[in-house]
């Protein structure tokens, strides 16, 4: 027997008791996989900020290929998996290796040409709609075919990705240069006072950011925490409902995991088409007023919580596919025109990490609301609580030309 599984169906019985869920199937595996996705996103806000701080002192393109081995071995060991233990494992593994995420959106900040940085950020978010294109419905496929097999960890879906990982080796190997140059590596400060790099309270002020001979200025500092607060504020609410959705639909709809993973099909290819087409050609500058598609997420989530069609829901999924797709990019690239140049990966790693701590937070507050006063109410609190990332962004006044 796995005391591991043992302990986190403990903790998901307690959970669903305590808020109120239903004893059903489904929302015992929503539930149990947002408790994995958890484990997962903590174990990102630990290591994106120490990713980030190795690679402005040993270069991205070796950390880059670091990770994505780690991340090799972890689809390796979940491919093997004929336990919870090991299964848990690939999950422990993946998601400390998970900051090769923080030094892809580094690379692009190491570029000196404003668009070329947008247009870096808005391909990151275009590869991401892809996947979560594609995703959601390769795990639904697999979650059916794993029935009629007999399979429990799902052995097909963790070869594919060990290829998909085997290939991004290959193309980082061969054809990614070095973006950080041998001087500015040098002049680098690595990882400086560990402590900065795990406390929340300091990766909330950025203070690893300040640990060199000429600090930002206090002005870039201030502007650099507000970002901060406005990326978790916004993906801790964001992340929240993204959770429920799967028990309103399943809920209200009836949906099963293949309508569910249509669904978020539909969301991924609006996402890639706002990316494609309109987060890369937002011009230098603009950027903050970008960010203000954060306002459609309010009648997106009121449509979402009132809906009682199919119709509806899509349309309010459509105004949140909008601001799924610009918001994030526009964030990465404001926060990216901060730091030194040999400060880049740390200032990004510290990013990923406040972004990772709201998905791991964001879930768990959403979902027992969602159980305690009902759909519609939390969709409407939430949907309303969105004016706090639009009231910190205000603060965010643009950078004078240094």
């Amino acid at each position: 027997v796995d005391l591991e599984l043992d302990l986190l169906d403990f903790v998901v019985d307690w959970f669903r008791e305590a808020v109120g869920i239903p004893l059903e199937k489904k929302y015992n595996s929503v539930l149990f996989g947002g408790l994995i996705g958890s484990l997962f996103s903590l174990l990102q806000f630990l290591s994106s900020p120490v990713t980030g701080a190795l690679s402005d002192r040993h270069g991205r393109r070796p950390l880059l290929i670091l990770t994505t081995l780690g991340l090799m071995s972890s689809y390796a060991v979940w491919a093997v998996s004929r336990s919870f233990s090991m299964f848990l494992l690939f999950r422990v593994i993946g998601g400390i290796c998970k900051g090769n995420v923080s030094l892809c959106t580094a690379i692009v900040a190491d570029l000196p040409c404003p668009k070329a940085r947008n247009r870096g950020m808005a391909m990151i978010g275009v590869a991401f709609s892809l996947g979560f294109t594609v995703g959601p419905l390769l795990g639904a496929y697999f979650a059916i075919s794993s029935k009629t097999a007999g399979t429990v960890f799902y052995h097909t879906p963790a070869v594919l990705a060990l290829a998909f990982s085997a290939a991004d080796l290959l193309f980082i190997w061969l054809v990614l240069p070095e973006t950080l140059t041998k001087d500015v590596k040098a002049s680098s400060s690595g990882c400086g006072d560990s402590w900065d790099l795990l406390s929340p309270v300091a990766l909330f002020h950025f203070s690893a950011v300040t640990r060199t001979e000429e600090p930002p200025s206090e002005e870039r500092m201030q502007r650099l925490r507000v970002l901060g607060l406005v990326y978790f504020s916004y993906l801790f609410l964001f992340s929240g409902l993204e959770f429920t959705l799967s028990f309103l639909t399943h809920q209200r709809f009836h949906f099963t995991s293949m309508q569910q993973g249509k669904m978020f099909f539909f969301i991924g290819v609006i996402m890639a088409l706002i990316q494609g087409g309109y987060a890369r050609r937002i011009k230098p500058g603009h950027h903050i007023r970008a960010v203000r598609a954060i306002l459609t997420l309010i009648p997106a989530f009121i449509l979402i919580g009132l809906a009682m069609n199919v119709t509806m829901l899509y349309v309010g999924l459509a105004l949140y596919s909008f601001a799924a797709a610009v918001v994030v990019p526009c964030l990465s690239t404001l926060v990216s025109d901060h730091g030194s140049a040999s400060q880049k990966g740390t200032v990004m790693g510290i990013l990923r990490s406040l972004g990772a701590l709201a998905r791991a937070l964001g879930p768990v507050v959403s979902s027992s609301v969602y159980w305690i006063v009902g759909a519609q109410a939390c969709f409407l609190v939430t949907s309303a609580a969105f004016v706090v990332p639009l009231a910190l962004l205000s603060k965010a006044r643009p950078l004078k030309v240094d």
